[in-house]
């Protein structure tokens, strides 16, 4: 969900006859509550004719692709059925660009859901800038579509094992990287230091940057690393968070990667996250 092309097409957001014409010549997905949308058995998304929605003053703009604008409304999860799915289970299926349309579409109309009223003042707001913003009926406040900063780190031993764990709550056999918010005032170098820490209760260094995802349940953005720690150091798990933790070898890692059910106890995350493929990046550089 990282791999997008589209053009996210800032300038029409504030001309309404510029986005009047894309609006007329451009294509709309259906969205509904709980995230999902029509596709097709081969995953390929359905998109609608604007002329067979009428006036839709609720869509939002999501971008450009090959000249055609795309455009996201929420409908109704009473009005959806069996073919719609949601990202989750989409995300493997879906080129970079209809991947990044749906991550868009999710996150940005999970924002208006929640906005609907000013954090200044209290007073309603209402969608301005084709949906990339929302301002106040009071304090003309304006507000903008939120990201929170999240980092994901594949913590190794230098050598053949990484370090997995499961949270509390999640089934017996599932396993990822860590994970976790970033706090007011941390950079993500710390942030790093500070959850393993926290998670785990082992120190890691050599804090290496790899790639970042945006993850719309609802509004995170993963920002993905590497780091190294001593895997003699006693593992800790945070009590009430994390269930349990291990160091495992790469030989483990690679099957549980390659099959769809667990292998040993392991069942690592879908081929749509970040965390899949730092693991799998990790697997295949054998070292």
């Amino acid at each position: 969900m990282s791999r997008s092309p589209v053009e996210l097409a800032d300038a029409p957001r504030d001309d309404p006859a510029a986005a009047a014409e894309l609006w007329r010549h451009g294509r709309v997905l259906l969205v509904d509550e709980r995230g999902r949308t029509p596709a097709a058995p081969s995953g390929a998304l359905r998109w609608w004719e604007p002329a067979e929605l009428g006036n839709r003053p609720d869509a939002v703009l999501l971008g450009v692709h090959e000249g055609i604008a795309r455009w996201a409304v929420r409908t109704p999860a009473r009005d959806s059925g069996p073919e719609w799915r949601d990202l989750r289970l989409l995300g493997d299926w879906l080129g970079d660009a209809e991947a990044g349309l749906l991550t868009t579409a999710v996150g940005l109309l999970a924002w208006h859901d929640r906005a609907r009223y000013c954090a200044v003042c209290g007073a309603g707001t209402e969608r301005v800038r084709n949906g990339w913003a929302r301002r106040c009926g009071g304090c003309l406040h304006e507000e903008y579509p939120r990201t929170d900063p999240s980092m994901i780190c594949l913590v190794h031993d230098g050598a053949d094992r990484v370090l997995l764990a499961r949270k509390a709550g999640w089934p017996d056999e599932r396993f990822s990287v860590l994970a976790g918010f970033v706090e007011v005032g941390e950079s993500l170098e710390g942030c790093v230091r500070r959850e393993v820490r926290e998670e785990v209760g082992v120190r890691v260094s050599g804090i290496r940057y790899l790639g970042s995802q945006p993850w719309p349940f609802p509004r995170s953005l993963m920002v993905g690393f590497a780091a190294e720690a001593d895997p003699d150091e006693p593992l800790r798990p945070a009590d009430g968070e994390i269930a349990e933790a291990h160091w495992v070898h790469r030989d483990l890692v690679r099957k549980a990667l390659e099959e769809s059910g667990p292998v040993h106890g392991i069942r690592l995350p879908p081929g749509i996250s970040i965390a899949h493929r730092m693991l799998r990046g990790w697997v295949l550089r054998q070292g």
